[in-house]
């Protein structure tokens, strides 16, 4: 084969055989090859033609940081220097070379990793187990996607999710149905005005029979909690969940608790009614991973929700008989704990780094996100990676949960909120105007 170009070498990967291109200025260096992971020496020149026996495309290389990097990358197996990013650029086809960087716009809430595919195979069993899970619930529970590809990010990053919908979208349902695929316990909590904070921690209590007492544990020690109106309790209720939500333990009395693992608290508020509601702190705010709006469902699948849950049939019965349990509560932690080895360049960090900073010299924004949101961000994108069965993050992936993981961690000013705008909508011209990397 001959290269079209004067300054591109093709030659075939000495592993597979495919059709390999690469800039001039790589020639000499060692390249990994990205269908078999074969490492070589990219020749001076290109190979002539005939010498590949397959002419199929080549998929894009994972990203790999440079050597700068202070995040591991690949080295060649006899020393010498593996390309960097802006070398493996050149390692793609024709066909599957994308543009030049430009700022690219969050999807809308209805964004799912339905579009999203990956040649690399280190996180299949993640990815397949998040198709598992996905394909049980449902069985059960139709539509809301951003709720539940929300929901297990979070849940598989170790965060909270805090949920603002009306009234009847089947939250409470959708919670239970997460148990019974995950093999976890499911506990659930109405906030009212005089719920006190032992009603959901628990409390001491006088054994009579052993003449001392007794720590009872409230709905709180459980797997998924769903704390449903959390907003109608007033601050020293709330103030129950700080520390159970940061550092997941309980304290009664001078006495820690632990509180098991995986733990997840799914909030919910309404976002119509005002009366006989406190609002939530900004404390408490920050310490939820995302905040995710829902909308009603569309005409399909509301006429499904009909046609399934309108026969009277208990919905406990059919979450026994037609739901299968896919993993359990300790393999969850292992893939959380799997996620974190993700790789993310450091031109990503770059980049999500400059989003949360400039979110605190936006104009129209009086309060910035914190660098828990930063964390976030990272967090999120290595488990939406892991989801698409790589091992590696992408600018994708951090666009993608970027406005459930900030729009409650930024306050309009007064000035933007007598114009009428939007959280999400300049949210959305903030990113915009961030030059996305290309690793």
């Amino acid at each position: 084969m001959s290269s079209s170009t004067p300054d591109i070498i093709e030659f075939a990967c000495s592993g597979c055989g495919k059709k390999l291109r690469v800039n001039q200025d790589a020639a000499g260096k060692k390249a990994r090859c990205p269908q078999c992971d074969t490492i070589q020496v990219v020749p001076a020149k290109s190979e002539p033609d005939g010498a590949s026996p397959s002419e199929a495309t080549v998929p894009p290389l994972e990203p790999i940081a440079s050597e700068e990097s202070s995040s591991p990358s690949p080295t060649a197996e006899n020393g010498g220097s593996v390309l960097d990013n802006d070398m493996f650029s050149g390692l793609l086809s024709e066909e599957t070379k994308p543009p030049t960087a430009s700022p690219a716009s969050p999807p809308s809430s209805s964004t799912t990793l339905a579009g999203h595919h990956s040649d690399d195979t280190a996180f299949s069993a993640t990815r397949e187990l998040f198709q598992n899970i996905t394909s049980e619930i449902s069985k059960i529970y139709v539509g809301q996607e951003e709720l539940v590809l929300g929901t297990l990010v979070a849940l598989f990053s170790g965060g909270h999710v805090l949920i603002e919908s009306a009234p009847g979208l089947g939250k409470t349902l959708f919670v239970r149905t997460l148990g019974r695929v995950l093999g976890c316990d499911f506990g659930r909590v109405q906030f009212t005005a005089d719920l006190m904070p032992s009603d959901i921690t628990g409390a001491p209590f006088f054994d009579m029979k052993a003449n001392e007492f007794r720590f009872r544990p409230g709905p709180i020690f459980t797997q998924l909690l769903l704390a449903d109106e959390i907003n109608r309790s007033p601050a020293k209720t709330h103030a129950a969940l700080l520390e159970v939500m940061q550092e997941f333990r309980v304290t009664i009395d001078g006495t820690s608790h632990k509180i098991e693992r995986p733990f997840l608290v799914m909030a919910t508020q309404n976002p119509i009614e005002s009366e006989g509601t406190y609002n939530l702190p900004e404390a408490q705010l920050d310490r939820f991973m995302f905040k995710l709006n829902l909308d009603y469902p569309s005409e399909f699948e509301e006429a499904e929700i009909l046609k399934q849950h309108s026969q009277q049939v208990d919905i406990g019965k059919r979450l026994e008989e037609e739901i299968q349990v896919v993993t359990s509560p300790e393999k969850i932690l292992e893939v959380t704990r799997e996620n974190g080895n993700v790789l993310i360049a450091d031109k990503l960090i770059d980049y999500i780094n400059k989003i949360v900073r400039l979110t605190r010299t936006w104009p129209q924004f009086h309060l910035g996100a914190s660098p828990r949101a930063g964390i976030t961000l990272m967090q999120g994108a290595r488990t939406l990676a892991a989801f698409n069965g790589r091992d590696y993050a992408v600018p994708d992936d951090v666009v993608q949960i970027a406005l459930p993981a900030l729009r409650h961690r930024v306050v309009l000013s007064a000035e933007a909120e007598v114009e009428g705008h939007n959280v999400d909508e300049l949210l959305t011209e903030l990113i915009r105007t961030i030059e996305v990397p290309r690793l």
